[in-house]
């Protein structure tokens, strides 16, 4: 289960982010951390920037919601969705599909297609 936390101004989303891979989309989950891949490469905040694209898509909220608040250089970033509440979020998270289950090898959940 993804690790939701709430703000004054909204949630707490964290994200385990693999840059460079082949197609930008939601992943899985893992360790608590909602999983998303995307092509950008990690320089100058290109992979940051298709991070966001990727949440506000899949999430359908305009980018000007999603900030990143922590982990600007790391692969575990924490992103706050403005406006929104932990129980209702989650419920959208829980619709959202996934295209891989648990992260990497192994994952107990099994694949879903788009």
């Amino acid at each position: 289960m993804i690790e939701l936390k709430a703000h004054p101004r909204g949630v707490v989303l964290p994200v385990r982010v693999q840059a460079g891979a082949r197609r930008n989309g939601i992943v899985g989950e893992h360790g608590g951390m909602l999983r998303v891949a995307v092509t950008a490469v990690p320089e100058k905040g290109k992979a940051n920037k298709a991070i966001v694209g990727v949440l506000s898509d899949a999430l359908k909220l305009p980018k000007s919601s999603i900030e990143l608040v922590a982990g600007e250089t790391s692969n575990q970033k924490r992103f706050l969705i403005a406006d929104a509440n932990v129980e209702q979020f989650r419920a959208v998270l829980e619709r959202l599909p996934m295209r891989l289950g648990g992260w990497g090898r192994g994952g107990a959940e099994p694949p879903v297609s788009y």
